[in-house]
């Protein structure tokens, strides 16, 4: 009985496989692929491709230019010094004392938030957001505010900036 069993199996196995091979298979017939005539116009265009490459390599220069040679964008000729008036010298002294003394504008910045983060070694890092001239700057410890300020220290509620051109300190409150 098993060898009917085994022989059955083996002739419906290859009925089945001839029938899948017979319509995986096509008996079609491939037709000859189409080949499209160009339209003048694409010669056209193709001969205009090939004329433009040729100019673009004849434009290309084949000599470098000198390079210690002058710039003609950055001529210009310096004015005269306006001569100055004559003056007393306790006048001029007195003019240029009233111009040191004028003290320089600051800018007006306001401490706007105190941001903190833990770190990567796990200690606090503070990050201070300042509004002024316009911006809004996020800054930590060591980074610029505008090109006058720096940050020396950023706390939970103040900010310390040192002034870069006259070496002061100022300090950014919350309100």
């Amino acid at each position: 009985m098993n060898l009917k069993r085994t022989a059955t199996i083996a002739v419906v196995g290859g009925a089945l496989a001839a029938w899948l091979a017979g319509a995986a298979t096509s008996n079609r017939v491939v037709p000859a692929p189409i080949v499209m005539q160009r339209a003048p116009i694409e010669a056209r265009g193709e001969e205009l491709a090939s004329e433009i490459a040729r100019l673009h390599e004849r434009l290309r220069p084949d000599a470098t230019p000198n390079q210690p040679g002058r710039n003609l964008f950055a001529f210009h000729s310096r004015p005269a010094a306006p001569a100055e008036p004559m003056m007393p010298p306790q006048q001029r002294d007195r003019e240029q004392a009233a111009l040191v003394e004028q003290p320089v504008a600051q800018p007006a910045l306001k401490l706007a938030g105190v941001a903190e983060d833990e770190g990567p070694d796990g200690a606090l890092v503070r990050t201070a957001i300042i509004s002024g001239e316009g911006q809004l700057f996020m800054v930590k410890d060591g980074d610029s505010v505008t090109p006058r300020y720096r940050v020396v220290k950023v706390s939970a509620d103040i900010v310390e900036l040192l002034d870069l051109s006259t070496n002061t300190p100022r300090r950014l409150a919350l309100r």
